[in-house]
Formats: structure tokens, C-alpha cells, sequence
């Protein structure tokens, strides 16, 4: 097939270091979601706030899914998620190489909210087209993960699609043996929190490529011209999209075909009231609080309680699946801790309150 030529990921090695990009990618948008969720003010904006939890929820989701797959190939998820730059340096590009905007960690903003959009946008290529510009194996190490614009994925989607064709190569050539990983390290639905799609125990071709397939759609829609995902779901982008232009909408979970098109929700109106945020620091530094004071030591504790997280998550995905509900509780518990920060002002900064430290710089 002229598509196999196409592909970057020839050999397993590849494939584990692509999904261990894949979960980096996830998690990157963990932050920024977070935070744009922790400035909504009390009692203001209930649109936004039951629209971002739940996608930080199916993010989580979605990083579990790749770390599913990761195991399933013999990957050793050991210091994935612990390692230092795990934690991207905030602004920062995400790991599929795109230069076109810089994600941020700041407050719930029209800005933010375009940044999120950008982040879910959807393109897709033909099966017998390149997914990125050059196919060069030799340029393999100075390509996607150096930033070159000419060999980016332009969307989330496009990476798991070239996931999914090194996965089609690899099984043609070596079958079963593929999936060589410890089936004891899958996480399976009785780990997960409900309601945020579907956990899929990764064991064999078929359950890889329907794990990953679920992140693509659940992300972006099931199709080209679709606000849903296969579980008739509006997708995040159109999530997102409803806060931009302040309007539900419509999803038809018994004709799909009949819902809204793109762009043109018919659902009840809202109003985002932009105001209605804590003016959060910016891509906050520990540096940015005066050391010794209260914000100095919240920052650090938050810091310290995030690092925490990422190793319960490392160590639910070793072989201990059922830590990963109360790995993925304590997320939401960090809202105190951040609390502590975004609603205090900075001393010597005008107007400006604290935020978050995800990681140490």
C-alpha cells in the first residue's frame, strides 16, 4: 500500500516513544483546563464550569487509554510520569510539534478559550497521505519533537492517527507478539470514574486501535462535519465552541444525523460573564512569590501535592489500577490548595492574584 510508506513509527521502539508523547499531550492540557476551572469565581459562570470538569475528567481518560496501550506493548511506564519534564515549562508548545499558537496557564478568558479550541481542532488527512511534511526516516530525531513546522501534527487527532498506522504496520508484520505487555497492568471501568466514556482494557490489535480511536473522537467528533463522538457526546471542541459564541448545542442521540452542524448551534443561549474571574497569575513561577510568604509556602504545597498526583497516576498504571480513583479524587482536591492562591493578591503586583505551581523551574 502506498500508505505504508507514509509511516514514521516502523518499529516498536517508535511506537512506545510516540505514546509516551501521546500522554504527554494529554496531560499537558490538564493544567491549563485546571486552572481556567479554579478562576471561575463562586456562583458565577455554571456554563463554563460544567463544561471544562467533565473535559478535564475525559482527559484523564484519555491519558489512561494511552498509557493502556503503552503497557499492552511491553512499555515501562517507570518514570514516564515522574521525570522532571513530564511537566511542560508553561507557555509551551504541545508535544505534537504544532508552532502556530503557545498554550498557556492562566485564567477562564476569551483568549484561554481560543487557546482550547485550538487545542481540540480537528483536520484529517486521507489514508494515502503523509500526516505530517517531510517522511524522512533519517530526519526522524530532528522532526516533530524539535518543532520543525514543515513535520507537525496540526491537530491531536492526526498524531493518533499516525499511532494507529505504525500499530496497522506492526501488527502486519509481527502479529500477536505486538502486544507483549503485562495484562495485570490494564486499567479496567471498575478503576475509572463513571461518566466520563469508556475504559478499554488494551489486550490485542483490535482493543488498541478502538482505545485510541475513542481519544481522536471524543476530542474532535466521530467524523468530519460532526459535534459528536461515538457515544453521540458533544466533543470537546464544540464544547469549548458553545463558550465562545455563548450557545448550546443540539445533539440528536436518537437521529445524530439531525443534530446541529458545526457552527451553528441551535440550543438556548447564555451569557459568560468574562468578569466573573480571579485575575490569576499568568504562567506563575515560584519565583514570582515573595519567599517566605504565605503564597511562597501555598505555592510550594500545591507544587508538592501535584508531584504527588502524577505519582499516584505513574504507580496506578505499574500494576496498582486501583489507586487511580483516588489518584484521580485527589485532582479535584487540589481546588483548596489552589484556592490558597488564586484568591490572594500578589504583594507588588497590581491587580494580579496567585495561581498554581505545577511544576519547579
Amino acid at each position: 500500500m502506498k500508505s505504508d510508506r507514509l509511516k514514521l513509527i516502523t518499529t516498536i521502539e517508535d511506537l512506545r516513544y510516540y505514546l509516551i508523547q501521546g500522554m504527554k499531550i494529554e496531560h499537558a492540557t490538564i493544567p491549563p483546563y485546571l486552572t481556567a476551572l479554579y478562576s471561575l469565581k463562586p456562583g458565577s459562570n455554571l456554563e463554563a464550569f460544567h463544561m471544562i470538569r467533565p473535559i478535564v475528567v475525559e482527559e484523564m481518560l484519555h491519558l489512561t487509554l494511552a498509557a493502556n496501550v503503552f503497557n499492552a506493548v511491553g512499555g515501562n511506564i517507570e518514570g514516564v510520569f515522574t521525570n522532571p519534564e513530564f511537566v511542560p515549562r508553561y507557555p509551551t508548545k504541545l508535544p505534537t510539534g504544532e508552532e502556530e499558537f503557545l498554550v498557556n496557564v492562566g485564567k477562564f478568558s476569551k483568549q484561554a478559550v481560543k487557546t482550547f479550541l485550538n487545542i481540540e481542532r480537528s483536520k484529517e488527512v486521507t489514508q494515502d497521505e503523509p500526516l505530517v511534511g517531510s517522511r524522512v526516516k533519517e530526519e526522524f530525531l530532528l522532526s516533530i519533537f524539535g518543532y520543525d513546522p514543515t513535520k507537525s501534527f496540526s491537530s491531536i487527532r492526526l498524531f493518533y492517527a499516525e499511532v494507529i498506522r505504525g500499530l496497522y504496520a506492526l501488527h502486519k508484520e509481527m502479529g500477536d507478539a505486538l502486544f507483549c505487555g503485562d495484562p495485570q497492568k490494564q486499567i479496567s471501568r471498575e478503576y475509572y470514574y463513571n461518566g466520563a466514556g469508556d475504559i478499554i482494557k488494551v489486550t490485542d490489535f483490535d482493543s488498541a486501535i478502538r482505545a485510541l480511536t475513542l481519544i481522536q473522537e471524543q476530542g474532535e467528533g466521530s467524523r468530519t462535519e460532526a459535534i459528536y463522538d461515538a457515544e453521540k457526546k458533544l466533543c470537546h471542541y464544540y464544547r469549548f465552541e458553545q463558550l465562545e459564541l455563548g450557545q448550546y448545542y443540539v445533539v440528536d442521540k436518537n437521529e445524530p444525523l439531525n443534530s446541529d452542524k458545526p457552527h451553528c448551534p441551535t440550543g438556548k443561549t447564555f451569557t459568560v460573564d468574562w468578569d466573573a474571574v480571579y485575575p490569576v497569575k499568568e504562567n506563575a513561577k515560584l519565583n514570582d512569590y515573595p519567599k517566605g510568604s504565605e503564597l511562597y509556602t501555598a505555592a510550594q504545597d500545591f507544587q508538592k501535592a501535584y508531584s504527588k498526583f502524577l505519582e499516584e497516576i505513574e504507580d496506578s498504571f505499574n500494576g496498582n489500577p486501583e489507586k487511580l480513583v483516588l489518584a484521580v479524587g485527589g485532582m479535584f482536591r487540589l481546588r483548596d490548595l489552589a484556592n490558597s492562591l488564586i484568591r490572594n493578591p500578589i504583594p507588588g503586583m497590581d491587580g494580579v492574584n496567585g495561581a498554581p505551581i505545577y511544576r519547579l523551574d
